[in-house]
């Protein structure tokens, strides 16, 4: 039974699982915590006692391992939506005891074997054992080459004692991440390999816990013990605990239920002390452990719903796009549809214009003057609408040059100011900025050809062509912008970005709604454009050096690559932008870029990371090149454009 359901959130993270003991009668099992309310359980498929080096003596003659029945006790839909296999917990593939390690070795490839035959869909691996893990890491790595759609959760500790490390004793401290690092380092980041995380009682800090969410987490395990007690003797979280796992929901991940009741709770339904929820069974049997699914569901439940921009948005959470190419191609309806929606970025304009205009003239002279604005890059109108909004408003008078160069967004254009009686105010320019004579010069110029990372569509190369026929003292809009950037783990885009197998996704920025991603350090400004440009030996050509510094208690944190923000100044005080501090409300028209790295950086606590960027310019392209100088110095990508750029 789903924890409950938010408008638009189909995650996941609905479906909580109970973790079981071994049980040769997997139907008695299965049916008994299905009844119970949780959807789905992580039980073993072979019997514990099992070991290959004893078949002489439990299992003579047997010649076959003793699962936990055929596969004809479920049905296959049942195996699949419903149980995730867990391998045997004494299994430890980097034991000294030979035995010990053959045994392992042989029980998971066929426990793993077995799984796969039952098409499950997930099978927990037991925590490494040991400093190493490498044999473990080997055996696992052989059996995701030849895997199918099944994925492999291997079993981590939340831990990080912060406790040591203030105590001066940080030599000695474990954190379980690099646990994890070594293993999926060793299994070359495989998109099949994911973690599941047992919650303890007590919790790392803020920074360590962030990191989580940029890694592959697909379950959390929440022990009975890590529960609370309230004043009417329920199960409960800490504050700490509820905000991690009101994360964990955001994040689609699955919440398992382990251990055994340790709530002396009163005989009858459960009520929780704060009338949480009324997710009862019917009849007298109830799962031993309700109280402590009744009060995952009331924190799911009691979640916000998903505000509509992130309802809109969740069908691009983490899907890699390419950046639109504004001057080679033109853009089709779709996506003017989609860009115009966003009325908040619109308002920031009319905004912009408004005060543009007061500036401009005086009250007196606003029944006799007229402002001559022209809009470049007109697209289907918004801006258009916009500028004569904010005319209507302030009581000025405009002259409009409407100037695209996009010969089907010029029909509608026509087609609007038809319809709007605009024709004695707007001219229609069917033509490339660039290249247009203008009738007289502006007062102000509009445009809206702003990128993700501020100057990644060509604004500047844009706005010094049309710069030409603005008045000396005319005014842009926007001003000036700047792009930011910070380090990020997403082990997702990595993994999705590897799957082509090339090197020129590696050197190609993407455009994208950043969601399974942990930032790791603030971001940093790049690069600055003004508008109007009035220097005359400044090209765009731009270089900067960038140190980030990754916060001490985070400990060591894998680097992926980079996400990329703006900010701009559309005039004065009215600003727009992506970048997380400062970022425009409900806006939507912009998504992060990502620039990935070829090989992931890993960066340990207190140690600096260089990023070197270049945005370069040559006669028909613009391109980025970026690369790592510290703690490790990567390669350059894309050098000279070679598998990313934009066209002129």
């Amino acid at each position: 039974m789903p924890l409950g359901e938010r408008s638009g959130d189909k995650s996941d993270s609905r479906y909580c699982g109970v973790e079981t003991e071994f049980n040769d009668d997997m139907p008695q099992l299965l049916s008994t915590n299905i009844n119970g309310g949780f959807d789905f359980v992580v039980s073993p498929l072979m019997d514990p006692s099992y070991r290959p080096s004893l078949m002489d003596t439990g299992y003579k003659g047997c010649g076959i391992a003793p699962f936990a029945g055929s596969d004809l006790v479920l049905s296959p839909s049942q195996w699949s939506s419903h149980v995730v296999g867990k391998i045997s917990s004494w299994i430890d593939l980097d034991s000294e005891d030979e035995i010990l390690r053959k045994d392992s070795e042989i029980v998971l490839k066929q426990e793993i074997s077995w799984a796969s035959h039952l098409s499950l869909q997930a099978c927990l691996l037991p925590t490494p054992k040991g400093a190493s893990c490498a044999n473990y890491a080997r055996c696992v790595n052989q059996i995701l080459q030849n895997l199918n759609n099944m994925q492999l959760w291997l079993r981590i500790p939340l831990d990080k004692s912060d406790d040591d490390a203030m105590n001066g004793n940080s030599d000695d401290l474990v954190d379980s991440w690099e646990t994890w690092n070594c293993f999926r380092l060793l299994c070359e980041h495989h998109s099949q390999l994911s973690i599941a995380l047992d919650v303890l009682c007590s919790l790392p800090s803020a920074n360590s816990l962030g990191r989580w969410f940029g890694e592959p987490v697909r379950a959390a395990i929440i022990h009975t013990n890590s529960f609370l007690t309230n004043a009417r003797g329920y199960p409960c979280l800490s504050k700490r605990h509820q905000r991690l796992m009101t994360a964990f929901f955001n994040h689609s991940i699955q919440i398992v239920v382990s251990g055994t009741p340790v709530h002396n709770l009163p005989m009858g339904n459960s009520e929780l002390a704060a009338d949480h929820t009324d997710n009862h069974i019917d009849g007298t049997q109830r799962h031993s452990l309700r109280p402590y699914l009744d009060y995952v569901s009331y924190l799911y439940q009691k979640m916000d719903p998903l505000p509509e921009q992130e309802r809109f948005e969740l069908g691009y959470r983490d899907f890699l796009q390419s950046p639109l190419q504004p001057l080679m191609d033109n853009l089709e309806a779709q996506t003017y549809e989609t860009f115009e929606k966003d009325t908040v970025k619109y308002i920031q304009y009319e905004r912009a214009v408004s005060k543009a205009l007061l500036d401009r003239i005086s009250d007196e002279e606003a029944s006799t003057k007229t402002t001559v604005l022209m809009v470049v890059g007109a697209g289907r109108g918004p801006l258009v609408r916009a500028s004569l909004q904010a005319a209507e408003e302030t009581g000025r008078k405009l002259r409009v040059y409407a100037v695209e160069k996009n010969p089907n967004a010029v029909i509608t254009l026509h087609n609007l100011v038809k319809l709007e009686g605009w024709e004695n105010i707007v001219t229609i320019v069917s033509c490339d900025m660039r290249c247009w004579d203008a009738p007289e010069k502006a007062d102000i110029l509009v445009s809206e050809l702003l990128g993700s990372f501020g100057d990644n569509e060509l604004s500047p190369e844009c706005l010094d062509g049309a710069q030409r026929f603005l008045k000396a003292d005319g005014i842009s809009i926007p001003s000036s912008y700047t792009s930011f950037i910070q380090p990020v783990t997403t082990s997702k885009l990595y993994n999705d970005v590897k799957s082509h197998k090339d090197l020129v996704h590696f050197e190609t920025a993407y455009v994208v709604k950043l969601h399974r991603v942990a930032r790791l350090a603030p971001s940093q400004p790049v690069f600055t454009f003004t508008h109007p440009k009035y220097s005359t030996t400044e090209d765009n050509q731009r270089y900067k050096k960038l140190q980030f510094e990754i916060p001490h208690d985070s400990g060591s944190v894998m680097v992926h690559g980079f996400a990329g923000y703006f900010d701009a100044t559309l005039y004065e005080d009215v600003h727009l932008g992506i970048e997380p501090s400062t970022a425009t409300p409900n806006m939507f028209s912009w998504f992060p870029i990502f620039f990935p790295l070829r090989t992931p950086v890993c960066v340990r606590p207190g140690s600096p990371l260089e990023l070197q960027l270049w945005r370069c310019c040559g006669s028909t392209k613009v391109w980025y090149e970026w690369c790592v100088t510290c703690p490790s110095t990567s390669p350059i990508h894309n050098s000279n454009g070679r598998s990313y750029w934009v066209g002129l």
